[in-house]
């Protein structure tokens, strides 16, 4: 009996890697979803200034709070498919030269990214909790109001998925999943 090499058990990481990464593409259809109604807000907006003499209350705290959900809902799916923008002369030619040191600085890279999120977490959290509690809001009293709470909590999602995202790049690196595909 001859064994494939491409042929692998599934690994453990497999139950942590394959829910996140559904949850990852999920939300980057969130964010598409979130994108296609802002077209039709803004274009339903424009047709009422232009046609009626009347814009749609609102519109403009719409969108400044739709782009940050935007942002952080879509930047998980980004770092998965590699899409991620980043300068990677120095990693390119040390991957001709060391696969390890390259391994390794990717994943110091990775690290400081999770990092990073950890600690925008870690201060946004209460932030959106206040939010939540006081029932925060942007615009007039009278006009239009929204609730903050619900993009500070996309924020928080997006975040924690961009981490756990690094976190999937180095447990895949050090599994030996295919560098391009990371």
């Amino acid at each position: 009996m001859t064994s494939n090499p491409k042929s692998r058990a599934p690994r453990a990481s497999g139950f942590f890697l394959k829910p996140l990464d559904i949850i990852t593409v999920l939300a980057n259809i969130s964010g598409s979803l979130l994108i296609l109604a802002l077209v039709v807000l803004i274009t339903a907006d424009v047709a009422g200034r232009n046609l009626l003499g009347q814009p749609i209350s609102g519109v403009p705290e719409m969108v400044s709070l739709s782009i940050v959900a935007i942002v952080f809902l879509q930047a998980p799916q980004a770092l998965r498919a590699g899409r991620f923008t980043r300068s990677d002369g120095l990693i390119e030619v040390l991957r001709k030269r060391s696969k390890t040191l390259t391994q390794a600085l990717e994943t110091a890279f990775d690290l400081v990214g999770l990092t990073v999120l950890a600690a925008i977490l870690y201060a946004h959290w209460p932030i959106m909790i206040r939010a939540w509690e006081r029932n925060d809001f942007v615009g007039a009293v009278g006009d239009f109001t929204a609730p903050t709470w619900p993009v500070k909590a996309m924020l928080a999602l997006g975040a924690a998925l961009l981490a756990l995202q690094f976190l999937a790049r180095i447990i895949r690196r050090w599994e030996g999943e295919d560098d391009e595909s990371i």
